[in-house]
């Protein structure tokens, strides 16, 4: 069975190990207890969406990225493929014109960051 606090506590935990960071430094940015985000990122916790946030900018990364790497280890475990691109076709009827390398992309649309 997935469980959802499960897959959030490991994409937690492997983005603030690959940053090097220690859970002290993490739970202090934070402002949550360590003993509290150790047991989120062991899936034993819960996490609301607010201290979802602050964890997540407690470790410089959108939501969005922590709730996408999420959502494709939930695919794998229910065995649906994943596509790692979005098709042309589709690209092309959402973002706009279609460029020579068959990918589209919209010119108003300035990356993040």
């Amino acid at each position: 069975m997935i469980v959802l606090r499960r897959e959030i506590g490991d994409v937690l935990r492997d983005a603030r190990q690959r940053q090097g960071r220690t859970l002290r430094e993490v739970s202090s940015a934070a402002r949550v207890s360590l003993g509290y985000l150790s047991e989120v990122e062991r899936g034993q916790k819960e996490a609301s969406s607010e201290l979802l946030g602050s964890i997540c900018e407690a470790l410089d990364i959108p939501m969005s990225l922590v709730l996408r790497e999420v959502s494709d280890r939930v695919a794998v475990a229910e065995g649906l493929l994943i596509p790692d691109t979005i098709p042309a076709d589709f690209a092309t009827a959402v973002l706009g014109r279609q460029i020579p390398d068959g990918s589209a992309r919209r010119e108003d649309l300035q990356p993040v960051g």
